[in-house]
């Protein structure tokens, strides 16, 4: 007679990192979490030995764009369940995609649609954010506050692209809004008149081809955006994320609000540290499977992210998988006769998000492991409301574990991804350190390149709000007039 099993599985002799701390020890999984930390821990009903491996929270991946129709009408090359299951090859057990509000939605409705989809279909856990668009009398004072007492508590907003930016007066409302919700807002910030006041003028002199989307998004309209974005906060006394910093200049905006103590946070992503605006310059339309906004920049700036993401400036290191593939359904609307101006914005990236950054960060000495933990996992779940849950390997969190094999070397190619793009602009580039298992939940789901998990197996996360210290407020802020006249509900 066969005893039951103590763990439903045990992971012993890895190398186990968290956030804070790296030690040798053995992990005891029971009912999806982790029960049991120590040496010697009796064998589970799976067992697997990791000596020699790496032992790591799953990845988080706060940002996102999954089986969502773009501000110019153009649905992703991703459904949740292509997404998902990319995501877990690449390390990555809980991904955070965006809700989209576009003008004339109800909020509600468009939350109801997008959780029907992820339900169907999600192999690993998520969350939503929601894409503010439309801040209505009816979305600021019923349907947001609603929607974030249901746990999902952060929400992005644009201050670029015609048809989803908000102007400076409606950020305000959000923020104010914000605040008395407990809510995060996520902005996009780069100064749209700038960027329509040079596209116009590339176009009209026939300056069309894709390197020219990173002259029309210049710096500037990146980092004198983000300077406003910083402004409008500071005069609320809120706290607020500056999502997919790429410039060097807007990197100085981030740090030096820090530095005046003010609870200003940002993440960057892969394509601002292992890609150039030299990349969109190729011949005909290439250079479309490098555009997004902001666009990568050169080599001063992915030194500057680099630093960001060394000295804390930037907190969370996120995909922006926003997945097009190269035809007309997403780079090429127009075939041949598609200018910058109409090819879909962004770039794919879930799947290779941490592969890059362990590579590069970490095996070459650059980046303390515990540093790309916190990055690519714990950071995320303290932001926006999954930690102790997710993010790290303790007693009493969710089983969400990578197991790496810290000596494998893999060339990034389009065939061995699972993603539904076509290209990757990482093609050919080899990194060292791969995951060779990935848990989801107490779920082997990716064992040996092959993947166990079945469509719409993953679950629905409701997020608190952001941990307090996201939220402090600046003492004695001088300029935070507005609190000092009207006060804050959520802070009373």
């Amino acid at each position: 007679m066969t005893l039951p099993s103590e763990f439903d599985l045990t992971i012993r002799n890895g190398r186990i990192s968290t956030a804070s701390d790296t030690y040798h020890a053995d992990i005891g999984v029971r009912d999806g979490v982790i029960v049991a930390i120590g040496s010697g821990l009796a064998p589970g009903a799976r067992d697997i030995d990791a000596a020699g491996r790496w032992v790591l929270p799953g990845g988080i991946d706060s940002h996102c764009h999954v089986e969502q129709l773009s501000g110019m009408g153009m649905m992703c090359a991703d459904d949740f369940y292509s997404a998902s299951v990319s995501a877990a090859f690449g390390g990555t057990t809980t991904i955070i995609p965006f809700a989209a509000q576009h003008r004339g939605d109800l909020l509600p409705e468009v939350v109801a649609d997008y959780a029907k989809r992820a339900a169907e279909k999600a192999v690993i856990d998520y969350g939503f954010h929601l894409i503010v668009s439309d801040p209505t009398e009816q979305a600021l004072k019923h349907d947001l506050p609603a929607l974030i007492k249901s746990g999902i508590t952060s929400f992005k907003v644009f201050m670029t692209y015609e048809r989803m930016k908000l102007d400076d007066f409606q950020l305000l409302d959000v923020l104010d809004m914000a605040d008395r919700e407990g809510a995060l807002v996520m902005v996009h910030a780069e100064n749209n008149d700038m960027i329509r006041w040079v596209a116009r003028r590339l176009v009209e002199r026939g300056m069309t081809a894709p390197k020219y989307h990173a002259v029309a998004h210049t710096p500037l309209a990146e980092s004198e955006a983000t300077n406003r974005a910083v402004a409008l906060a500071r005069m609320m006394d809120v706290p607020l994320m500056i999502v997919h910093v790429a410039g060097l200049e807007a990197v100085r905006v981030v740090h030096s609000s820090q530095a005046l103590g003010l609870p200003i946070h940002a993440e960057s992503c892969p394509q601002y540290l292992f890609l150039t605006a030299e990349d969109l310059d190729l011949p005909g339309l290439e250079g479309a499977k490098f555009c997004c906004s902001p666009p990568p920049r050169d080599p001063e700036s992915q030194a500057a992210v680099w630093q960001g993401l060394l000295d804390g400036t930037l907190q969370m290191f996120s995909s922006d998988h926003a997945p097009y593939r190269f035809d007309e359904s997403g780079k090429l609307p127009k075939g041949e006769a598609t200018t910058f101006k109409d090819m879909a914005n962004g770039l794919p990236g879930l799947e290779v998000r941490m592969p890059l950054l362990f590579s590069e960060g970490v095996m070459t000495g650059r980046m303390t492991i515990e540093r790309f933990v916190a990055l690519t996992a714990t950071n995320h779940a303290r932001t926006y409301g999954l930690h102790p849950r997710k993010g790290t390997i303790a007693i009493g969190a969710d089983a969400d574990i990578g197991i790496w094999n810290p000596e494998r070397r893999v060339t990034i190619s389009t065939t061995m991804l699972h993603d539904n793009v076509g290209y990757t602009p990482y093609e050919g580039r080899e990194v060292q350190g791969w995951p060779e298992i990935v848990v989801s939940r107490g779920r082997i789901v990716v064992e040996d390149g092959v993947l166990d998990a079945e469509r719409g197996s993953g679950r629905f996360l409701v997020r608190g709000t952001p941990e307090p210290v996201l939220r402090q407020r600046l003492n004695g802020n001088p300029t935070a007039l507005v609190r000092k006249y009207f006060g804050s509900r959520h802070n009373q």
